[in-house]
């Protein structure tokens, strides 16, 4: 009989609605249950993706007499971390206090209040080498709470309160950011890949946010070292195997430093924000394999992820017929079925495929070789990949976890308009506004006191119960932001600011900084563990430094000095850390650029359908300027008050470029603009 999981709007949670655990979703009911029976909580966080998740659940969640331990002894709680990353969040700080690391599955125990006392990641079914038994954790658990309740209870006290007064500050060094840059710069240079791009060692991340940075760094200064390391970290990515050769997107991560062998799960808000890295770096340095990727990659977002209502879903699942990587991976016979000997041999080379494989069982991950490049190599091998992607296609498929993550669909209608904008790709455009109507429509509610609010996930249009973080209301309205900059749709600046007030109402904290959750929605367990507030960066910005870009872009577009204020207040904690650990900072850093650079403001005026005015637009998004805000209206307009008192020229159609309270002479000409845009503050 299916247990309470079966409700659950989260397909992760749903995975377990089979098992013989009787779970509980995350909430007070389940609290309540720990306290009216006096055991501890178990909770148990995982996501969709998660291939370590799955094997923990088949060992232990789906064993009847595993399952009869936890349910006698307690109050089993199982958490969605995509769904709920405040819960996420302040339950990983206390694993990676209590055992130096961190990981999913992650295997909490509480006291009946929420306050943690012992936390692990995966436990195996039986002991394996120096890691205990997952029945006998339980049962030392469940002795210790019976006989030495005392000692549990102090614990719970020691580790709660080193959570609250571990909390990063919103306080930084005193440094001027471009001082922060070039030592932050400098210690990046120490840890960077010459060979294969990246920074350290094995696994290798996609550095996203640090990408960013570099590619605006170099766009505000002319460090060619900088775009170096950009360039040669994304061209190994898209040759690599952590690349989908035939289906375009990124894995997310690699298990070597060679990025040969990925960890096969795709994720929305990786490919989001990575997509938009592509697009970013073939607009700086015109790459043809940067604007392969990002055309594939926006490609693959939509024929994999978009669902019914318009959204994008979250992820696809590593693992397909049980076992990781099969639909992926390739054998040469495999390859030779499907092209013939002749093609198949040469697709084999080309394609990295060997005799002894790169993976498991003599199979190999796709890479696309310097040959691929060759203009008569590269007419053979399109319809070559075309084949097997077609034969690909017959395989069994990675399942979808089709919930709707607000902050990462932020992030995509970013991706997506820029993409499109930029690679005149209409298309797209229509896509990021489908997108954007959803944020704006299932995803969003008017609180009692006014205030805008957003939810953290949907599914099938239904909206969930947890609401949003700072990360997502930052995200949401940093994409709609952009999608106004492409659309001339005034109304998505309307809504992103909108969604900052609500963070300056409600995230504010008061040392000045911003924290993840908002005060009126901050759940009651997590409130009492340590209300999160996370400056480092993950696959993407952190909540901090991506509501300092979104403030800061809104503060440009409106004049508006209490968000370029409070921009500036978010920046302070992730850069107190951006000059030791540059890798956790590249959000930061980005938007630190944007600051350094003004950053620019374009307002372009002129008749809708005017040719010219589309000139001009075009120019102004081409723009590498760090930050650049870009907004287009019709004379007159004054729905947006960078457009106002801007008249046409002579009646043609202007563009008018300003950074930190001094503009250009207003211009007709389209390379009169791109001169004006390619002037920066460090090289004239």
């Amino acid at each position: 009989m299916p247990n309470r999981l079966a409700t659950a709007t989260s397909p992760y949670l749903q995975q377990h609605a089979g098992n013989p655990v009787d779970w509980w979703e995350w909430g007070d009911d389940a609290f309540g249950e720990a306290v009216r029976r006096d055991v501890p909580v178990l909770v148990s966080i995982g996501y969709a993706a998660c291939h370590w998740c799955h094997v923990m659940a088949h060992e232990s969640f789906e064993d009847p007499a595993v399952a009869a331990v936890m349910n006698t002894h307690f109050v089993c709680v199982k958490v969605d971390r995509e769904e709920r990353p405040d819960v996420d969040a302040v339950y990983m700080a206390a694993t990676q206090a209590m055992t130096g690391h961190g990981g999913w599955p992650m295997t909490v125990f509480t006291t009946p209040t929420g306050e943690p006392f012992y936390c692990g990641t995966y436990f195996p079914p039986r002991r394996v080498q120096q890691m205990p038994a997952f029945v006998e954790v339980l049962s030392a658990v469940a002795d210790a709470w019976t006989t030495r309740r005392a000692d549990v209870a102090e614990s719970a006290d020691a580790i709660t309160h080193a959570l609250a007064t571990a909390r990063p500050a919103a306080t930084g060094a005193d440094l001027g950011y471009t001082q922060v840059a070039e030592q932050a710069l400098a210690r990046l240079t120490t840890t960077f890949d010459r060979t294969d791009g990246g920074f350290g060692g094995a696994p290798k991340f996609p550095p996203t946010p640090v990408l960013e940075w570099l590619l605006r760094h170099h766009a505000r200064t002319g460090d060619a070292h900088a775009l170096t390391m950009a360039d040669r970290t994304l061209d190994a990515m898209v040759r690599g195997g952590i690349y989908d050769q035939l289906g375009g997107g990124f894995s997310r991560y690699s298990v070597d430093a060679t990025w040969t062998v990925p960890h096969f799960e795709k994720m929305l808000d990786d490919n989001a924000a990575l997509l938009r890295v592509l697009v970013h770096a073939w607009r700086l340095s015109g790459s043809a394999q940067a604007r392969r990727a990002a055309v594939e990659t926006a490609d693959w977002l939509l024929a994999e992820l978009r669902t019914p209502q318009g959204g994008l879903a979250s992820s696809l699942d590593a693992d397909s017929a049980g076992h990781e990587g099969t639909f992926y991976v390739w054998t040469p016979q495999q390859v030779r079925d499907v092209l013939g000997d002749d093609d198949g041999r040469w697709a084999a080379a080309v394609l990295g495929v060997t005799d002894t494989g790169t993976f498991e069982h003599g199979a190999s991950v796709l890479r696309r070789s310097h040959r691929a490049e060759d203009d008569d190599e590269a007419a053979r091998l399109g319809p070559v990949l075309t084949r097997m992607r077609t034969a690909r296609a017959l395989r069994a498929r990675p399942t979808r976890d089709d919930k709707v993550v607000s902050g990462w669909n932020g992030l995509a209608v970013a991706a997506l308009a820029e993409t499109g904008a930029l690679l005149d790709r209409p298309d797209l455009v229509e896509a990021a506004v489908g997108v954007a109507t959803l944020l704006a429509g299932p995803h969003t509610r008017r609180a009692d006191d006014g205030s805008v609010r957003l939810v953290r996930a949907s599914r099938d249009g239904v909206p969930g119960a947890a609401p949003a973080l700072l990360a997502d209301y930052a995200h949401v309205a940093d994409g709609y932001l952009t999608l106004a900059a492409v659309t001339a749709d005034h109304r998505w600046s309307v809504a992103a600011g909108d969604l900052l007030d609500t963070v300056l109402g409600h995230f504010g904290a008061d040392d000045g900084g911003l924290e993840d959750t908002a005060d009126d929605e901050t759940d009651a367990v997590v409130a009492r563990v340590g209300r999160p507030r996370e400056v480092a960066d993950g696959p993407t910005p952190s909540g901090q430094a991506a509501a300092a870009g979104a403030l800061l872009a809104y503060s440009a577009l409106t004049g508006s000095l209490r968000h370029r204020e409070a921009a500036e207040r978010a920046l302070r904690g992730p850069l107190a850390i951006a000059a030791a650990y540059p890798r956790a900072a590249g959000g930061a850093l980005a938007v630190a650029e944007a600051l350094l650079d003004g950053p620019r403001e374009v307002a372009v005026v002129g008749p809708e359908h005017d040719p010219r005015t589309d000139a001009l637009h075009h120019t102004a998004l081409r723009a590498t300027a760090p930050g650049v805000v870009v907004v287009r209206g019709e004379p007159g307009d004054t729905d947006v008050p960078l457009l106002q008192d801007r008249p046409l020229v002579d009646g043609v159609p202007a563009a008018y470029v300003c950074r930190g309270f001094v503009c250009d002479r207003p211009t007709t000409d389209p390379a009169e603009l791109a001169r004006q845009l390619a002037r920066t503050p460090d090289r004239g």
